[in-house]
């Protein structure tokens, strides 16, 4: 077994720092191939606690209204927090066979922050909400 002390992994950490949480900018990114910028609000609905007593495992539900049927569905959703280090939490891809267009996870949330998903449909377009949790106890070192 490799062994590795403590003073050399902080060595390697203090070449690689990270935000305490994501920039706007590294969310849109993140969220870019949804196409965030022309996405609209309506069809997505984020469910999750408005209150998290502790952010190291938060219940997320994402729906988006659609049939899922071959002729209309949703292709992929992706879920960011706009106030983790790293902003991307997951992506999911649906086809007609699954046939709800609804994901239900827990998440780590490192502090009050915003939940965003976009969902982009068969058609092409896509959708977005956002839903505030504020968070008591951080999950990501917080």
């Amino acid at each position: 077994m490799l062994a590795i002390s403590a003073a050399a992994v902080a060595s390697v950490a203090a070449f690689h720092p990270r935000a305490a949480s994501a920039t706007p900018d590294e969310v849109k990114k993140w969220l870019a191939p949804g196409d965030f910028a022309a996405a609209q609000k309506g069809k997505v609905t984020i469910t999750a606690p408005e209150i998290a007593e502790n952010g190291n495992t938060v219940p997320i539900v994402v729906a988006v209204d659609s049939p899922m049927t071959d002729a209309n569905y949703v292709k992929t959703i992706w879920i960011a927090a706009d106030g983790n280090p790293l902003p991307g939490v997951a992506r999911f891809d649906l086809t007609p066979v699954n046939g709800e267009a609804r994901v239900e996870f827990r998440i780590r949330l490192a502090q009050t922050e915003n939940v965003i998903a976009v969902a982009q449909l068969s058609d092409g377009t896509t959708w977005t909400a956002t839903r505030p949790v504020k968070v008591t106890i951080g999950g990501c070192g917080g």
